[in-house]
């Protein structure tokens, strides 16, 4: 009996060991890894940029573990092929060591390329075995080509101001461009390019950068009132951007009064007449309408026109009006003057006529009868009182 309990306790103690013996393999067998103990960290999961443009992220490596942890870093570009770079302190870094307890930060930067479609990329930043999933969203559609743009294509002025646009070169090669810039106005305009405050005919431009162009065009003197496209562009051997300008000209007002001869002078007897042909001529770049003839008179004088309005006088042409003045019956004789003025709503003209006044012939004929009948009525005087 008693052998039997002792078999029985060999077996048990035996069976224990090999149970303690397990454990203790198996905890051997479990290391904690270094791995579990190393988080990568950002807020930033997926940003979004248009081609071109630069990503930077901000990586924190934090070590959960009680011991300092060495790790080495790595990223996965998921076969999309950009440019990346992993600096820490302003340096290129692949392995950093992290003490128990803290973190270090690292800084990737990626560059999005230019010939991209638009969509979202994915990537992978590794700390050993721990993972980082990333995103980028590309906004637009990417080009590899030169673009030239203006935000105001469009400008008005009269024929005597200059037309200024402010447009943007942009290089959306990965090289720098030199590009010699040109502009197909109409003849007679007078178009520049500068960029600051140089007069420039050509300009560079980094690789993926950009510069502000200011384009200046001034029309010839004798421009006609309308709206003028300028295409202008930025070229060279290999690549090219072009964009279209228009300039509004209202064109200038300007408006003269005379006559065939420019004689501003004329006779007239009192209580008649005269007709004096006027020359209205539009000298400005603009249509003329609807200019109306006026006069200021003397008292008691009229002044008639035909036609009293003129319908239009298009640029550099003339009208030509007839203008009727009639002195007052009473007027004495002597120089008088009539101001004629002929007015559109942009633009006026006035002339300043001398008008000679002789006296009424049938003035002069009543005098002579007058002066006749004194001496008739002092004859007569002699005659009777003479005879006494």
């Amino acid at each position: 009996m008693l052998q039997a309990c002792r078999k029985k306790s060999a077996k048990y103690l035996l069976a224990l060991g090999m149970t303690l013996g397990a454990v203790s393999l198996g905890t051997g067998a479990m290391p904690v890894s270094a791995a579990a103990a190393v988080e990568l960290y950002t807020p930033y999961l997926q940003l979004s940029a248009p081609p071109g443009d630069s990503i930077a992220y901000s990586v924190d490596i934090i070590n959960h573990g009680s011991s300092t942890q060495t790790v080495d870093l790595g990223f996965d570009e998921k076969g999309n092929k950009w440019d990346y770079e992993l600096t820490a302190g302003g340096r290129t870094v692949s392995r950093i060591a992290v003490k128990p307890g803290e973190s270090q930060t690292v800084n990737l930067q990626l560059d999005v390329p230019l010939e991209i479609n638009k969509g979202v990329y994915q990537f992978q930043m590794n700390a050993d075995g721990s993972v980082l999933p990333l995103a980028v969203q590309v906004s637009e559609q990417g080009t590899f080509r030169t673009e030239l743009t203006t935000d105001q294509p469009n400008m008005q002025g009269h024929s005597d101001s200059t037309f200024t646009f402010s447009a943007t070169l942009r290089n959306r090669t990965a090289e720098k461009q030199t590009y010699a810039l040109a502009a197909q106005a109409a003849a007679g305009w007078d178009v520049t390019f500068s960029d600051g405050s140089n007069s420039v005919t050509s300009v560079e431009v980094d690789a993926n950068g950009q510069k502000t162009i200011t384009i200046s065009a001034k029309p010839p003197q004798s421009v006609q009132a309308g709206t003028y496209d300028i295409p202008i562009s930025a070229s060279n051997n290999s690549t090219n951007g072009s964009t279209t300008v228009e300039a509004v000209v209202t064109g200038t007002y300007d408006l003269a009064l005379s006559t065939p001869n420019d004689l501003l002078s004329t006779k007239v007897t009192a209580g008649s007449t005269r007709k004096l042909d006027l020359v209205v001529t539009n000298k400005g770049s603009a249509e003329l309408k609807q200019v109306a003839m006026t006069a200021e008179s003397p008292t008691d004088w009229e002044v008639t026109f035909e036609p009293s309005t003129i319908a239009s006088i298009k640029p550099g042409e003339t009208a030509h009006v007839q203008a009727t003045i009639k002195a007052d019956k009473k007027a004495l004789a002597g120089d008088y003057v009539v101001n004629v003025n002929a007015a559109a709503p942009e633009k006026s003209a006035d002339a300043q006529f001398r008008v000679a006044v002789k006296s009424s012939v049938l003035w002069g004929w009543i005098g002579i009868v007058i002066i006749l009948a004194v001496i008739a009525a002092i004859y007569g005087l002699f005659r009777k009182f003479g005879r006494r």
